[in-house]
């Protein structure tokens, strides 16, 4: 009995062993294979540099105003490394949009100035995109990291993620079609050979840049190359984006991108003015509103 039961241990033993090893070998393999997918998924973050997008947006008090920031910071809150440069056409910063930005996760600066009339034109946000050209150059001067793309972006204009992506390539001014602009479902720059060649517009079209204020972006250190380079009252309505584009490019120089202008990432959408009843004309009228920001 003593004997046998000698003879069986080193064999149990011998079987924990093996067992002890398959465990340890298993754990090894899972851990091999799950390390990959988890590396895939922070390298980016850590190794990628994304040159700051400043996004320009004027905008001015209407009972849409809040619906339409709200709508294009959902979209920015999706951008990485992005700062929003929001101007109000106004002589005082409101509540309404300082609130919004504060419950935003976005990085911003919250600036304003008053629209000056004007004889000679009467296009809008003049006065704010320039006082926000003034901001960067100023911010520029100031920082380590003066790379960066600057991008006119209109409050009530829908834009899709892609279109971000596309200008971070950008070395001096890049270009890509507008969808429902000018008339037109889609207006664009014409390339031939990876060179802007024309432009598909019939709105003004001898305009010597022929296209929306949302389909190009420029590289940012060109503005403190060219301190000169401003919007201006004293060009007709609809050669604001020429005027600014004059001063840092020419057309042989721009950057088809979107898929050598092939494809929509921009919409120069317009919300529509609500039509709102007076509650002093319905017979029986609803209960004051006045103190709820809409």
């Amino acid at each position: 009995m003593d004997g046998s039961s000698d003879n069986k241990m080193p064999f149990v033993n011998i079987k924990k062993q093996y067992l002890a090893i398959g465990m340890l070998i298993f754990v090894a393999l899972f851990f091999f294979n799950s390390r990959p997918a988890f590396q895939c998924q922070i390298t980016p973050e850590v190794n990628t540099y994304l040159p700051t997008i400043y996004g320009i947006t004027p905008t001015y008090a209407r009972l849409a105003q809040k619906a339409d920031l709200t709508r294009l910071s959902q979209t920015l809150m999706l951008v990485r490394n992005f700062h929003w440069i929001i101007i109000e056409d106004s002589e005082t910063k409101t509540k309404l949009v300082e609130n919004l930005l504060k419950e935003s996760t976005l990085k911003y600066t919250h600036l304003n100035v008053k629209t000056q009339k004007s004889k000679h034109s009467t296009a809008s946000g003049v006065e704010q995109r320039n006082v926000a050209l003034n901001w960067i150059r100023d911010h520029l001067r100031k920082s380590e990291d003066k790379k960066g793309v600057v991008y006119f972006m209109d409050d009530d204009n829908t834009y899709a993620l892609k279109v971000f992506e596309e200008m971070r390539k950008i070395k001096k001014v890049g270009v890509w079609p507008v969808g429902i602009v000018g008339g037109m479902r889609v207006e664009m720059p014409l390339v031939t050979n990876g060179k802007v060649s024309g432009y598909n517009a019939v709105w003004k079209p001898f305009r010597p840049f022929p296209i929306d204020m949302a389909g190009f972006a420029i590289n940012a250190t060109l503005f403190l190359d060219h301190p000169e380079a401003k919007f201006s009252r004293k060009v007709q309505s609809g050669f604001q984006e020429s005027e600014i584009l004059k001063y840092v490019t020419t057309k042989d120089e721009l950057e088809p991108l979107a898929d050598n202008c092939t494809k929509v990432y921009v919409w120069h959408t317009r919300t529509q003015k609500p039509s709102i009843l007076n509650p002093k004309k319905l017979k029986n009228p609803p209960l004051p509103d006045d103190h709820i920001e809409v």
